[in-house]
């Protein structure tokens, strides 16, 4: 064999050794599992001494004392076996379940906390698929495939050594068969784990676009899109299962040539044992626990190419693991942190900020920004789609550091603060705001799982969501579904709203925050903004006068750039782009518009 073959083999199965350091814990329990798997090899083997004894001295010799005792030592044995057996299994399944748990977390507690652009390169649908399709073939392969071949590893070695000790001429035959053995393993062996790594990926695959389609089934019915999702995914899962049918054809491949070479072995033992019996060179028993242990090692070498490439499988899925706990964070918190004051009144500021997105490093989305938010001061941003706004939210909670210049919280530069210390004193309600699997008060508190009952009822109050939850059976405790299925746009942006306003923020973030309410209920959210006007800073991107007109200052963007600022009544006059967006994007019709061009607040809306 090809020592390329055996380098690369070795090189593809060290990719396993990641999963190491999350059974170090349990070495108290992989020993039990090692003694018990000891203990089961070591009477499996001295079965076919046993046998040898029965054969030549109690039933050669016609000896019924001896046969019995021999009955009595075989049910000593069969005990053993079993207590051993249970142990073995209980503990390597306990390990098994125990690292894929701890293995998921921990995918998991990298992921939380990773830079969000991570997302727009991977997908999360594909990446939940990794953490259980993945760790579920490592929990098998530990939990079964790795102490099976420890197991049978034991019996080969073991096997061997007897076979030797029971007769040296028919042994050497077993040697002989060895290397036909070995290089189906090693030539199949590598092809399986390749295949495994795109059979998991395909896997993954299906199970991305299906979460996807599922997720937004409203959609996909409104569109009659089912006929050609349906398609699409047909394509997905056949792809999947060629790949899972080319990996399966190494396999059976791999273990019919293995078992071919063995009985053939075998067959071969046999026919030179039995001559050697018939010319009396050797006893009835010494024959019969040759083949008993021959047996035993043939079965072993197929156990434990089949376990191989369960192996090769588990190597790759351990790839896609590592790949994802190893990614790195473009968001790390500083080494040594600046503290922030508990309570103070922060100025929030930018200073010369540009920034393009990773995905697109040649579109800069702000273009030197310069702005001062004083405490408690109400400023509001307006300008077309694309102008940077989100974008400049996305700054300032630290979801990405700028391109150049900085971004300031209390006179400390973000990059110099922990990140949850930056988020802890910002709000934040997102113009599509989204709710978490559970109850609503799960949801309301998810900012402050502390709060008492007077701050919920407070919060609630001020979004406005108090009297449509008290007409729900269970109120807070009411059941929604993932996003929030089974709300109304307008109910899951108060509780939005709400859930800011719990954490009690210094800085408060409304991205169209009343967009989705009815006027009353926009009304009412005005009138929560006018009453916090003051108690904490607040930035609302807003598109309606009734909202911008309360702002103590206005902000326009527009291509990435500040292109004015200052309250409504002097923008309008002193900037053109700020006039014009009034005329368009405040007014609701022409009856709407007064003589100086801007929008009647009072005017009816279409």
């Amino acid at each position: 064999m090809d020592d390329g073959y055996d380098r690369q083999t070795s090189k593809q199965l060290t990719k396993l050794a990641p999963a190491w350091r999350f059974l170090r814990p349990y070495i108290k329990q992989i020993m039990i599992a090692s003694a018990a798997l000891v203990v089961t090899a070591t009477v499996t083997l001295s079965i076919g001494q046993g046998l040898r004894l029965v054969i030549d001295q109690g039933l050669s010799e016609g000896s019924a004392g001896l046969l019995e005792q021999s009955l009595w030592v075989f049910a000593v044995l069969v005990i053993l076996l079993t207590i051993g057996t249970f142990t073995r299994f209980y503990f390597v399944s306990w390990i098994g379940e125990r690292v894929s748990a701890d293995i998921r977390l921990a995918v998991f507690s990298h992921l939380i906390r990773i830079h969000p652009g991570f997302f727009e390169r991977n997908l999360p649908t594909e990446i939940q698929s990794r953490i259980t399709t993945d760790t579920t073939l490592l929990q098998t392969v530990i939990g079964s495939s790795i102490s099976i071949a420890l197991r049978n590893v034991l019996m080969f070695f073991g096997g061997v050594a007897l076979l030797f000790v029971t007769n040296v001429k028919l042994s050497f035959i077993v040697l002989l068969s060895v290397p036909f053995v070995v290089t189906p393993i090693i030539l199949f062996g590598r092809r399986v784990r390749s295949l495994s790594r795109s059979s998991q990926d395909t896997l993954a695959d299906v199970g991305s676009f299906a979460g996807e389609s599922l997720r937004h089934v409203k959609v996909v019915q409104s569109f009659n899109h089912e006929a050609l999702d349906e398609a699409a995914f047909d394509q997905r899962v056949t792809r999947a299962f060629e790949v899972a049918i080319r990996r399966i054809r190494q396999r059976a491949w791999l273990i019919a040539l293995v078992m071919m070479v063995v009985l053939a072995a075998v067959a071969t033992m046999l026919w030179v044992g039995g001559q050697d019996v018939i010319l009396g060179q050797t006893s009835a028993g010494e024959l019969a626990a040759f083949i008993f242990y021959a047996f035993i090692v043939a079965g072993s070498v197929g156990a434990i190419s089949e376990v191989y490439s369960d192996l090769q499988r588990a190597a790759g899925a351990t790839e896609r693991l590592v790949e994802l706990m190893q990614s790195p964070n473009e968001l790390p918190d500083p080494s040594h942190p600046i503290d922030l004051e508990p309570n103070a009144a922060l100025v929030l500021a930018m200073d010369n900020v540009r920034f393009a997105y990773p995905t697109r490093p040649d579109v800069e989305v702000l273009k030197g920004v310069n702005l001062h938010i004083a405490p408690g001061e109400m400023v509001a941003l307006v300008g077309p789609s694309g102008s940077g706004k989100s974008t400049l939210f996305d700054l300032l909670q630290r979801f990405y550091d700028p391109t150049s210049g900085h971004v300031r919280l209390g006179g400390v530069c973000l990059t110099e603060l922990l990140l949850a210390d930056t988020r802890r004193v910002i709000g934040f309600v997102p113009q599509d705001p989204v709710l978490f699997a559970g109850t609503l008060r799960s949801n309301v508190c998810y900012g402050n799982p502390e709060a008492n009952a007077a701050a919920i009822a407070e919060a609630l109050r001020l979004a406005h969501a108090t009297e449509f939850i008290a007409k729900l059976p269970d109120g807070l405790d009411t059941l929604v579904g993932e996003s929030g299925v089974g709300l109304s746009g307008g109910q899951k942006q108060r509780i939005a709203i709400a859930r800011a306003l719990l954490s009690e923020p210094g800085i408060l973030l409304l991205d169209e925050a009343t967009s989705a309410l009815d006027a009353e209920s926009e009304n009412s959210i005005r009138m929560s903004i006018d009453e916090l006007k003051g108690k904490c800073s607040i930035l609302v991107i807003a598109h309606r006068l009734s909202t911008v007109r309360r702002a103590d200052r206005i902000l326009v963007l527009e291509d990435g750039l500040l292109r004015a600022e200052g309250p409504h009544d002097e923008l309008v006059k002193t900037s053109e782009l700020y006039a014009r967006f009034a005329r368009i994007q405040f007014t609701s019709g022409s009856a709407g518009v007064a003589d100086n061009g801007m929008a009647n607040p009072d005017a009816p809306r279409n």
